[in-house]
Parts: structure tokens; sequence; C-alpha cells
């Protein structure tokens, strides 16, 4: 009985963890250069102090993100920028740490320091400041160009290029902030990838997110269904248990 009971809690602890990395890839269906979570589940021995061989239960995993190519929708809006290939946005995240990025929605705060969603966006030499009120371009290879406010056309000068990585996808890690890091150097701190001078982006596009809004729903459906199957299981283990000790007392 037990036995039947082992396999139905694990699996329907499986189906509510697999749930909620759909749910979370789902509500990013529309969120700017998103990655899908991956999910898989792996066999785990009952841990007790009696364990048994025959006890294993079912533990969810998160190994990866899904790195495919997002859409490319066309904005015209200048700060705006779609990464092309592996190419990945470098920002300065909240712990000080250098992180990667596909989102492109790029903004400017009081001070002329370019952001990523309230994140400076790195360059050369650290974030990158603009000159207030100034026309700005970004080209291809991520140089971003200036011409001060009243100037003409020739007074178009670089300001600065922003740090473009073509790190190995599958050794990135996500972080709770929705940033991905390179692999932990000596120090046991994320490391800091070179800038690829090869990199390139396209300015006034933005890269949706990979996320299936109809896949998803799909999945979502599949494993509701399968977290009921194991909770009837579990139900029919019950009213089976109650069955035999109700023979087991009429026998006394």
């Amino acid at each position: 009985m037990d036995r039947m009971l082992y396999t139905a809690m694990s699996g329907a602890k499986n189906a509510m963890d697999q749930q909620s990395v759909v749910i979370q890839n789902l509500s990013n269906v529309s969120t700017v250069g998103f990655r899908a979570q991956l999910q898989a589940a792996r066999s785990v021995p009952v841990q007790g102090a009696g364990p048994l061989d025959t006890r294993v239960s079912a533990v969810a995993t998160t190994p990866g993100s899904d790195f495919s190519q997002g859409p490319v929708d066309f904005t015209g809006r200048t700060l705006d920028v779609a990464m092309q290939d592996g190419a990945w946005l470098a920002v300065l995240a909240e712990d000080g740490t250098e992180a990667y990025t596909r989102r492109g929605d790029l903004q400017l705060d009081s001070d002329g320091v370019l952001l990523n969603l309230g994140r400076p966006v790195m360059g050369e030499g650290g974030p990158i400041a603009l000159p207030q009120g100034a026309e700005i371009s970004i080209g291809a290879d991520g140089t971003i160009s200036a011409i001060p406010q009243g100037e003409g056309p020739n007074a178009l000068v670089d300001v600065g290029r922003i740090k473009l990585v073509t790190p190995d996808e599958p050794t990135l890690t996500r972080g709770d902030d929705g940033l991905f890091r390179a692999p932990l150097n000596d120090a046991g701190e994320p490391g800091v990838l070179p800038a690829n001078e090869a990199a390139r982006l396209v300015s006034g596009a933005l890269e949706g997110s990979n996320v299936s809004a109809i896949d998803a729903m799909v999945s979502m459906i599949d494993v509701q269904r399968r977290y009921d199957m194991q909770m009837r299981v579990l139900s029919n283990a019950d009213e089976n248990a109650q069955r035999a000790n109700s023979m087991l007392s009429l026998q006394g």
C-alpha cells in the first residue's frame, strides 16, 4: 500500500513543480528577450532511518533554459536593440556583478546613464553615460553616436560602445532577478565574459519572448490532468486501506 502512496505522492508533487515552471513561462510570453525555463524530473531514493530500495520519489529539477531565438519586431525606437545570433547584452546587476540579458528596451535616466530595466548598461570601461539632450544613434556593433543638442550632423561623435558578449549559452545560469551569469570563477563569484568585437545587434528592433503561448497552454492542461490522476490514486489508496482495516476488524 505504501508503494502506491509514495508513487502517487511524488508524482503529484512533481506535477505541481512542473506547473509552476509552465506558469512562469506563460506569464512571460510577452516579456522582451525572455528565455523559457526547462523542467525535468529525476528519481531520488527516499531517505530516512530505515531506507528501502523500493521507495523512490520523483524530484523536479530545472536543468536550464531554452536559448532559441525569439521573434524580432521592428519598433523604430532609437534605444531599442535586438541582439543577433548568440550576442548578449552586458549589464551591472543590483548585486554588483556583471550579468547578461537579451532584453533590449533601453532607457536613459535623468543623469544620462543608459539603463536596461533600471540596471546600468556596461560599456568598454563601465556603465555608459550619454550627453544630455543629444540625438542618439546605435550602430550594429554597439557603438553609440551622439549629436550634441543644437548641433548639426557634422558634430556627430562616438560616446561609447555597448558591451556585447557571445557566451557558451548552456553554461549560463539564470538568477532570481531574471539575468543570466557566467560560470563561477576561482573566487566563487560569477565570471566576467570578454567583449566580442564581432557581435552584432539591430537598432530600432526588439526580440520577443521565445515562449509559445499555445505550447505553454497545452503543457498546463497536460500537467493538470496528470496531477488529477495522481490525486485519484491517493484517494483509491485511502479507500483500499479503509476497506482492509474494516475486514481485519471483522475477523478479529
